[in-house]
């Protein structure tokens, strides 16, 4: 196998665990002692190098010790570009976070539940009881996850109820429905639903973020999700809907199961693997094979990127760092692929991202409290 065909296969997350050894032990062996910035050059010599050291290795890595995977994941990231394949680590990245001595702590579990008015915080609240209103119970099961227990009373001639969670900007969290279908919610998102569902057809309202959703399957009472005139109808899935009010793609992708996109008097029935992107001024419908680990990524605790601009990028880490984004001069012209953990530090991930000539500054308010900001200069 060619070098340049295995750091591929790194990149896009297919090496056997035999590859992944070569590769990140050539990082431990080769580039653990740099502690600055690579010029052009020196990226363009590094390229060669790893290219070289690959080529004299593969095949054949049984007797190449595999470097721990979590210590492996928190600090090498892989880039493609149009100038090559980049090895890139946090080790150069020290120095710089000695120069930026403000840094904001990642995202945690988050969120606000507005419930017969009444407005809890849940990353307060103790685990137990928090709320109650006739055959429902409202549950903190676990830091991070609220619980519908509803009684198996008939669900005829009952009062629909809705509750709204809201989930800040550096949150998420986890709601069990009272049927038990389960959605995971991420930075930045309002979901409404009932407390108890009732009649033909459980309806929720994704208002406005990004939902990950195992649903219960009734045949006999769909369920559907409402988001920004589109229905999304369940068949029996796990699917991930992105609905955020700053990106021009509304999308709703299958794991697994059946689901059916209806928007604009359309209806498109996808199968697992597939994603349904409706523009969202243009309302437009494109359906599409995706990759969907990468659009779960941000449940499992990864932000992952394949040729996406510095804005997507920055758009992302805004919601989880919970800053505000600004630019100064011309955007950066830069394509960026590879995972970052979501739980480092913004100084962390931004360090990554200077590798390629992104430069930066993080300011807070003159009071330690106001937004905070990131600033990107060319």
């Amino acid at each position: 196998m060619l070098a340049k065909e295995l750091l591929k296969k790194y990149l896009e997350g297919n090496c056997t665990e035999e590859e992944k050894a070569i590769v990140e032990t050539w990082y431990v062996q080769h580039r653990v002692k740099t502690q600055k910035a690579l010029t052009d050059a020196e990226q363009t010599r590094d390229i060669h190098q790893i290219i070289n050291y690959l080529d004299t290795r593969v095949p054949g890595a049984r007797k190449v010790q595999l470097w721990p995977r979590i210590a492996a994941a928190a600090t090498i990231l892989l880039f493609l570009s149009v100038s090559g394949y980049f090895l890139l680590h946090k080790q150069a990245g020290q120095q710089l976070v000695q120069n930026h001595p403000y840094d904001i702590a990642p995202g945690g579990n988050k969120a606000i539940l507005t419930s017969h008015g009444r407005k809890i915080i849940l990353d307060n609240a103790k685990n137990g009881l928090i709320a109650t209103n006739g055959s429902v119970a409202v549950n903190k099961k676990a830091d991070g996850l609220i619980s519908y227990d509803a009684s198996q009373a008939s669900n005829t001639n009952i009062t629909m109820v809705y509750d709204t969670i809201t989930i800040p900007r550096g949150g998420q969290y986890q709601l069990k429905m009272s049927d038990g279908s389960k959605v995971w919610l991420n930075a930045a998102t309002i979901l409404r639903y009932p407390e108890k569902f009732a009649g033909k057809e459980r309806k929720i309202e994704l208002i406005s973020g990004e939902a990950y959703m195992e649903v219960v399957h009734n045949k006999a009472m769909p369920f559907k999700v409402l988001v920004k005139g589109q229905v999304i109808e369940d068949l029996g899935t796990h699917f991930n809907i992105n609905a955020y009010d700053d990106e021009e793609l509304i999308k709703t992708t299958l794991l697994e199961g059946s689901v059916k996109v209806n928007t604009g008097g359309q209806a498109f029935l996808l199968k697992p693997g597939q994603q349904a992107q409706v523009n969202a001024t243009t309302h437009l419908v494109s359906v599409h094979n995706v990759d969907t680990e990468d659009e779960i990524a941000w449940k499992n605790g990864l932000f992952t990127f394949h040729n996406a601009s510095i804005q997507t990028v920055l758009r992302q880490l805004a919601r989880w760092y919970d800053v505000k984004i600004e630019y100064e001069g011309q955007i950066p012209d830069r394509m960026f692929s590879g995972d970052i953990y979501r739980n480092t530090t913004a100084l962390q991930a931004l360090d990554l991202l200077s590798f390629t000539k992104v430069h930066f500054r993080i300011e807070k308010g003159a009071d330690g409290h106001s937004e905070k900001k990131i600033v990107v200069t060319p």
